[in-house]
């Protein structure tokens, strides 16, 4: 059972109900994105800008048909992964191998808004990724977030500023109205319960405000201070802190400066105000604690209590103590605890992170980062999707939300000669995880770097070119995956490698059924299932069977039912939930080839409604296909039509097309024909767009309704 730390007593940090002031900056940038395209908000760290575009995300969901996406940057260092991340993030897959085209093809015609969040350490692949979208979709807009503008054509700047400072002097009421300190008395009371604005504390409140700069993260860093000191200590450890600051640094106060100087200036001092407020935050902490805030700032992604205490206890940290240790942390709110399913993640803000990444002396960075590639590499083996298995899902989920760790984990490996092997094992390994996420493109990218390292002719080099000829047949990239494919056969012959032969074989077999050899393709996968039984390989025997009964159930349906009904039999014996989908669709499909119209059905329908559940738009969409044909079947065309639109829908989603999938193909193109006959080109249309128009849960409902009329799924 998964352990976790105290969350933060009274509210949260993130909570977007706790969301203070900036109704000036929400309504100057709602007015820009009304006429322009692209909006770039920019300021220095701890500004706010974040949270601000969160909040105008939420604001004009209801303004864009087609929906506001968020796609958050931080945590994304391989600049290579720009394009697959955004493409994972708004649903798709990556079949081609150019995830741009992807993406235009897939919002050329939405009126979408997409936010991408914190984009300055990629600024120059966000400039041109934003461009090229821009260009190739029309009805497009984007919301950026970063320090430093864009540069690109038409971009639209909203500096965010540093929330309203009181003057001295103020009387109560008008410094209750300033924006920084209603923050200030929101935090405070949340770690100081009955804290408020009274004649007593506004004054020093309203010093401290102005100490801070009006800066978001500093204030929510100095009030969670009053769960240990008052206010008045906590005031005067700020002037301390800020008084050898302005004694180093004589220009640092902007109000001196010229007024044309003052704009740089500001931003200036509002960077040395955070950088100076989180390092008192830090000299706060306790030695035991800032070594953990060092370690943790090593996970974009965040770390559950389980993860902190495997990588960064020791050296100054007894395991048994890290559970306190972020107790300690979460209330000073330098780690966000957020509550999940599986318990509680803990994360830093950006600016926080980078200056605990500072902190690391080198001697432990080399070993701290030892214990995290180990971390990575046993989480990657102990949750291996291509293990038929009944967590297997939950293994699938576990990796989603690891993924931004693991990247971290395999740059480290790849960044060193040294550690290039286990780096390239540890991307094969993921070899299905890539397809089931819609990632074959991060998942070859990965693979080719290791692979132009690791040169000698071993099994984790051979391991490796089939995972990528693999991933390059998924995309369709036959030329790509051939000569992988051959060496990797060479690799084998020389080595004599047994373990790795029967997946050379079965990619082969896919790779002949790419290139229209359809005998030979069910041949090499007899020939690979065979090896997978004789070595007792259940998980790759299970794999070959779903392969055999999809490619073969056009020219050999009896053969490939009998494989269909095989791996049915074993996924629901291993109650391997992900994998029992796939094979109730492809015995669908052969037993739909066989003239079984009715147990096709059932089972695609079967199928559609686990895999809408789970988010497999690969597997449902052709359970949305084979629905269509059985509609078709019985007369249904106009549910057919509507069907087929839904399928369309989600074909563009994943990039790829029925007519591209041999087993697909024929009876595609037959439904739609028949479809259009029996309505006429105009109803045809009208019932495939109010398809295209159904949303996942309504695609699910329609799919596995069987006998239900379009009337009752489309209501």
């Amino acid at each position: 059972m998964t352990r976790t730390a105290e969350m933060p007593r009274t509210g949260s940090l993130t909570d977007v109900s706790s969301f203070v002031g900036r109704r000036h900056e929400v309504a100057a940038a709602r007015k820009v994105l009304s006429r322009s395209r692209l909006l770039t908000l920019t300021g220095t760290g701890g500004v706010g800008k974040s949270r601000l575009a969160l909040r105008l995300a939420e604001a004009l969901r209801g303004t864009f048909t087609d929906g506001v996406e968020i796609v958050e940057l931080a945590a994304l260092e391989a600049e290579g992964l720009l394009e697959p991340t955004v493409v994972a993030a708004l649903g798709l897959r990556g079949a081609l191998s150019d995830p741009m085209a992807l993406l235009v093809d897939y919002l050329w015609d939405k009126r979408m808004l997409l936010v991408l969040d914190n984009c300055e350490h990629l600024l120059e692949e966000c400039a041109r990724f934003v461009d090229r979208l821009l260009r190739g979709s029309p009805r497009l807009r984007i919301l950026v977030t970063s320090r430093q503008t864009l540069g690109v054509y038409g971009e639209q700047v909203l500096a965010v500023p540093s929330l309203p400072v009181p003057e001295p002097g103020l009387p109560l009421r008008d410094i209750a109205r300033h924006d920084s300190v209603r923050l200030f008395v929101e935090r405070a009371a949340c770690v100081w319960p009955g804290f408020c604005l009274d004649r007593g504390n506004a004054a020093c409140v309203a010093r401290l405000a102005q100490r801070l700069d009006g800066l978001p993260l500093a204030i929510e860093l100095a009030a969670a201070r009053l769960r240990t000191v008052p206010l008045e200590q906590l005031m005067r450890e700020l002037d301390e802190r800020f008084e050898v600051l302005e004694a180093g640094h004589p220009a640092a106060n902007p109000r001196h400066q010229a007024p044309r100087r003052q704009t740089h200036r500001h931003q200036t001092h509002r960077h040395q105000t955070l950088r100076e407020t989180v390092e008192w935050s830090f000299r706060l902490c306790s030695p035991a604690e800032q070594r953990l805030w060092a370690r943790l700032s090593m996970f974009p992604g965040g770390a559950d209590l389980d993860t902190c205490e495997a990588v960064c206890s020791g050296e100054g940290i007894d395991q048994i103590e890290v559970i306190d240790l972020v107790t300690g942390l979460v209330d000073k709110s330098v780690l966000i605890g957020e509550r999940r399913e599986d318990g509680l993640r803990y994360r830093m803000l950006e600016s926080i992170r980078a200056y605990g990444c500072a902190q690391l002396a080198a001697r432990e960075e080399r070993k701290l980062r030892q214990r995290y590639i180990d971390h990575y590499r046993r989480l990657v083996d102990r949750n291996r999707i291509d293990e038929t298995v009944p967590d297997q899902l939950e293994r699938y989920q576990l990796l989603r939300r690891e993924l931004p760790n693991v990247r971290v984990a395999l740059e480290l490996c790849l960044g060193d000669r040294r550690l290039a092997p286990a780096g390239l094992e540890t991307a094969s390994a993921m070899w299905s995880f890539w397809l089931l996420f819609g990632s074959p493109t991060e998942g070859r990218y990965w693979l080719e770097r290791g692979l132009e390292q690791v040169r000698e002719a071993t099994a984790g080099r051979a391991t490796a070119l089939w995972v990528y000829s693999m991933l390059a047949l998924r995309q369709g990239d036959l030329e790509e995956a051939t000569p992988r494919l051959e060496e990797c056969h060479a690799i084998v012959r020389q080595t004599d490698d047994r373990a790795v032969l029967p997946f050379a074989i079965r990619t082969s077999g896919v790779a002949a059924f790419s290139s229209g050899d359809s005998e030979r393709g069910l041949a090499l996968l007899e020939e690979s299932l065979a090896l997978h039984r004789a070595a007792g390989d259940i998980n790759g025997v299970m794999f070959n069977l779903y392969y055999a009964a999809a490619y073969g159930s056009i020219d050999h349906p009896d053969r490939a039912a009998a494989y269909g009904e095989e791996f049915l039999a074993l996924s629901e014996a291993r109650h391997a939930f992900v994998m029992r989908g796939y094979a109730q669709l492809v015995l669908g499909i052969a037993l739909w080839n066989l003239g079984d119209r009715r147990r096709a059905e059932e089972l695609a329908g079967e199928a559609a409604a686990f895999t809408g559940e789970v988010n497999d738009k690969w597997c449902l969409t052709q359970c949305l296909e084979v629905l269509a044909w059985t509609a078709g079947d019985r007369g249904e065309h106009e549910r057919a039509a509507t069907l087929l639109g839904a399928a369309h829908a989600l074909w563009q989603s994943v990039d790829a097309s029925p007519t591209r999938l041999s087993y697909h193909a024929v009876w595609h193109e037959r439904c739609v024909a028949q479809a259009r006959r029996a309505l006429g080109d105009r109803a045809f249309a009208a019932a495939f767009r109010e398809g295209a128009k159904l949303g996942p849960e309504r695609v699910v409902a329609q799919g596995s309704t069987g006998q239900a009329s379009v009337g009752q799924a489309a209501s």
